[in-house]
């Protein structure tokens, strides 16, 4: 093997603590226009959506359940959760319109339920406060 490609492959647990926290940043966006109307409302108005709302409740998922995976804190169960999410949206808002993601508009929530439901199988990687905790033995 050589020593490019060795090293490529020792950077595997700091890259998957980045797509985690990339992904989780993106996640939280999503959350926020819901609920804050930022960085933009909802389409097509530009409001926010009622707290207790399903879609409320989704804004609520999507911004703690992603500032804790943005910090790697939970990561496990909250993953696991997010994932389920995703996966309700994608049957409730998406699937009845078309079968195909580019049709229904879908892409998005079948991405995220895949993302978070390899993240609940694998962690949050070494730069998490999960990771901390292990180490600290908290």
């Amino acid at each position: 093997m050589s020593t490019i490609t060795a090293k490529w492959g020792a950077s595997a647990p700091y890259i998957h603590s980045i797509m985690r926290m990339v992904a989780a940043f993106m996640f939280i966006q999503a959350g926020t226009m819901k609920l804050f109307a930022f960085p933009v409302g909802m389409p097509p108005s530009g409001g926010t959506a009622e707290l207790f709302s399903l879609i409320g409740l989704a804004g609520a998922l999507e911004v703690f359940g992603g500032a804790l995976i943005l910090i790697g804190a939970f990561t496990r169960p909250v993953a696991f959760i997010l994932s389920g999410e995703m996966a309700v949206a994608y049957f409730m808002a998406h699937f009845p319109v078309s079968f195909w993601t580019v049709i229904n508009g879908g892409q998005p929530a079948v991405l995220y339920c895949f993302i978070w439901l390899y993240i609940s199988a694998t962690g949050a990687g070494p730069w998490s406060i999960d990771t901390l905790m292990r180490r600290k033995n908290i």
